[in-house]
């Protein structure tokens, strides 16, 4: 068998109810045959214009309608999504790009000025596709999405060497040890591993019949299937994991038209739309919109809303109380995963039951493992690293000796082991302990220290530095920095200067001076020190 490939998955499913809608964005309404006519187009388009066979093409869009088109494209043409992180600047734009060796960059107009300072550095890429929005014209050296959208082509458009369960999605995560890495996921381990969580789940195996089509997909989607809203980012796996699982079921996917999260703007969509399920990461987002449900509590009506789904950050149960008080039939599942292990473990609450901040129910999938590769016994109150075995990504991108780390195989079985740390109870719950490592997850954004104080020693007022992520009410963690310097040190220009070199969200919100960072005789600060001393500075101890 060739494995399952979205591409199959979803057109079939637009075969299948092909009047139905399948992208929602304001007042426009993309059915299921358009969605896959329009994918189509994209994807002869980008075989025309020289993509071969898992090639990479970057994807540099907010949540719009053209970002799940365009995926639906390259599966069809097996080439391979590349995410990007839409408030990088230009320097870790142009790593994304070279280091994925991405030949085509999809990107909005409102970027298009980043993207011209830094294409000349990218000769690899060929094709550049601007997507409008109404903000900067086309540039001469692109062509406007719809033109390729609209590329004549017969039938359902596949590469030269035809569609495999092993085409690839790529999707770089910020990670715990330096710069973004690409994780390798196979199309058919990807869908089988979001699908099977599914009421129906479609069989291992992808039996298309003689008109290329999967009588299982047609049989599941007979009728059209629920409308999801992700609220966080598409460029993330959360938001794109779940709403490609929406659209495999026949569903719609309704994006919204604010750039930023407008919890206004999302209850509005709830109300309107009538939206089942939405996707969320944290507390980030569960905070702002618990506090505008309490402030005007008679102003929305979610009882559409059945699910929300939060994954990527711990999700705090005062946060889940608050929203079942608004809505009782509402079903909040905390699922315990990350872009290199989709399923490790859930928390489900419902009624007046809210689940405890991080405690979750191992899959059974899922192990913890100590640092010498032993399995913890249930109830030792042993630590050790959660690891998922089965359906896991190939690796990441182009570095061999992460992925030995990442991916390690003990006593014949190959594991996916991120590097969270926890303890499991003998009823099979684990306690999450956070990452060994010094990252920061701020929102779900995990930020690499070292990246910030490489920013930060550039400073002409500053020697030396560390940044440390300090509890946060809403984002879980705030990044701060503690520097070297000498007095007068302006905060607001430091923090300001940060942000010339890299994504705001990387910025410390508050820097703290100290004479000496007191490294020790190797080098490494205490990180654990710095923190403390930066939380009681914060006034937060």
């Amino acid at each position: 068998m060739p494995g399952w490939t979205y591409a199959d998955v979803l057109e079939s499913v637009a075969a299948s109810i092909p009047d139905a809608p399948a992208l929602l964005h304001g007042g426009r309404a993309t059915t299921w045959a358009e969605l896959d006519k329009r994918a189509d187009g994209l994807a002869a388009y980008l075989l025309d214009a020289g993509c071969k066979h898992q090639d990479k093409v970057a994807f540099y869009l907010y949540n719009r309608p053209e970002y799940l088109e365009l995926f639906t494209a390259c599966s069809k043409a097996s080439l391979v999504h590349v995410n990007t992180n839409y408030r990088y600047a230009d320097e870790e734009l142009f790593y994304i790009w070279d280091n994925a060796d991405a030949v085509a960059v999809v990107f909005q107009g409102t970027f298009t000025d980043v993207v011209e300072r830094i294409r000349h550095r990218l000769p690899a890429v060929h094709t550049w596709l601007w997507v409008d929005d109404g903000t900067a014209p086309c540039p001469t050296w692109a062509t406007p999405y719809e033109t390729a959208a609209a590329t004549p082509n017969e039938g359902r458009v596949r590469s030269p060497r035809g569609r495999d369960g092993d085409d690839l999605v790529l999707l770089y995560t910020g990670g715990t040890t330096g710069l973004p890495k690409g994780v390798m996921w196979r199309q058919d381990d990807l869908f089988c591993v979001t699908d099977k969580a599914n009421r129906v789940p479609l069989p291992a195996d992808n039996d298309l019949g003689a008109d290329g089509l999967s009588p299982a997909v047609r049989a599941r989607t007979s009728k059209p299937g629920p409308l999801s809203l992700p609220a966080c980012p598409l460029m993330h796996g959360t938001g794109l994991f779940n709403a490609l699982n929406t659209l495999a079921l026949g569903g719609s996917v309704v994006t919204m038209q604010q750039t930023r999260f407008d919890v206004e703007e999302f209850l509005d969509v709830i109300q309107d739309a009538g939206v089942k399920s939405t996707f969320i990461v944290g507390d980030a987002f569960a905070k702002p919109i618990l506090k505008a449900l309490d402030a005007e509590p008679n102003r929305w009506d979610i009882s559409s809303l059945r699910v929300i789904i939060s994954s990527g950050v711990m999700w705090s149960s005062e946060s889940k109380q608050g929203l079942l008080r608004h809505n009782e039939a509402l079903i909040l599942v905390d699922a315990f995963g990350s872009s290199e292990a989709v399923g490790m473990g859930s928390s489900v609450s419902s009624g007046a039951d809210a689940a405890k901040t991080a405690t979750f129910t191992l899959s059974p999938e899922s192990v913890v493992i100590t640092d010498d590769g032993r399995l913890v016994e249930p109830g030792s109150d042993e630590m050790g690293k959660v690891g998922l075995r089965g359906r896991t990504p190939v690796g990441y991108y182009k570095d061999p000796e992460k992925s030995a780390t990442t991916f390690p195989t003990i006593d014949g079985v190959r594991y996916s082991v991120p590097g969270d740390f926890a303890t499991i109870g003998a009823d099979g719950t684990i306690n999450l302990l956070g990452r060994g490592s010094v990252c920061i997850n701020s929102g779900g954004e995990k930020i690499f220290p070292e990246e910030v104080e490489e920013v930060l020693k550039l400073h002409p007022g500053i020697d030396d530095a560390v940044a440390v992520g300090i509890p946060d009410d809403r984002f879980g963690q705030a990044v701060t920095a503690v520097v070297q310097a000498g007095p007068g040190l302006d905060e607001a220009d430091v923090i300001a200067h940060v942000k010339s070199h890299l994504a705001a969200y990387k910025a410390p919100k508050r820097i703290f001076a100290v004479d000496d960072l007191e490294r020790a005789a190797n080098g490494k600060a205490d990180y654990k020190r710095w923190t403390s001393h930066a939380t009681e500075l914060s006034g937060l101890t």
